[in-house]
């Protein structure tokens, strides 16, 4: 039996990178898939088919994460359209980089809003329906920089700093009731994001990890399969790195 059979996730910010290897990792597993990016366009309708190819069910929306009043309705729409809710991927996410003397306040509040404000938004949204089925998963997308910091990331590693108090304090909030919430820590990955890097930064960031390379997005993806899926069903208010060993 498929690993994710007959359940359905959220996964936010999944038209591209790391967000749509997650919902193609968990169609792989038999898992509805709902998912959300800022516009239903070209390459969310491509992940869409992609995804409907694995002969799950699954439908795009247009949403902006960051706006409480957009994912309450979202939400709503999934829940009507899938009747349920097992698993949520908090994966949208931003950066704006640059060092803190020429950070704009716009640069740091959008950051802030994108990667924080939205785990919330989407996390109030679905704990009704995870509280009435009394189970559920909650996987929030953080960062090695959330854990260590990083120069000129000042906002974004603070976003992802604050995303592991936020997924700890869940954990403890909804434990009771079933549901868990954990935080994957990636580090360097290589998708569209981290692909416009001189070769030369690539290779010097490659050269400071164990393992010797860039993560894939998949690499991230099957981290979260383990933590959608009940091999985990003792796991809960836990950070797990998916950095080869750059975190230890």
């Amino acid at each position: 039996m498929k690993l994710l059979e007959g359940k359905t996730a959220i996964v936010t910010g999944a038209a591209r990178g790391i967000g749509k290897a997650i919902a193609l990792r968990f169609a792989a597993e038999g898992c509805n898939i709902a998912f959300t990016d800022l516009e239903y366009n070209d390459a969310a309708r491509a992940t869409e088919k992609e995804v409907a190819g694995l002969g799950v069910k699954v439908k795009a929306y247009a949403s902006n994460a960051a706006k409480f009043d957009e994912t309450q309705q979202v939400v709503e729409e999934i829940v009507k359209d899938f009747g349920q809710v097992d698993i949520l991927v908090n994966n949208a996410g931003i950066t704006k980089d640059t060092l803190l003397m020429r950070m704009t306040e716009e640069q740091w509040d959008a950051v802030i809003t994108v990667n924080l404000k939205s785990a919330f938004n989407f996390t109030k949204a679905v704990q009704k329906t995870m509280l009435k089925q009394r189970s559920g998963s909650i996987i929030n997308m953080s960062s090695v920089v959330g854990v260590s910091g990083n120069a000129g990331q000042a906002n974004y590693s603070a976003s992802k700093a604050g995303l592991i108090g936020f997924t700890k304090s869940i954990a403890k909030e909804l434990g009771s009731r079933g549901i868990r919430s954990n935080a994957v820590a990636p580090g360097f990955i290589i998708t569209e994001m981290t692909g416009v890097l001189p070769d030369e930064v690539r290779k010097d960031w490659e050269s400071k990890i164990p393992l010797k390379r860039g993560g894939t997005p998949e690499d991230v993806a099957n981290t979260c399969v383990f933590l959608a899926s009940d091999l985990s069903s003792y796991v809960t208010g836990q950070v797990i790195h998916v950095c080869g060993g750059m975190n230890t």
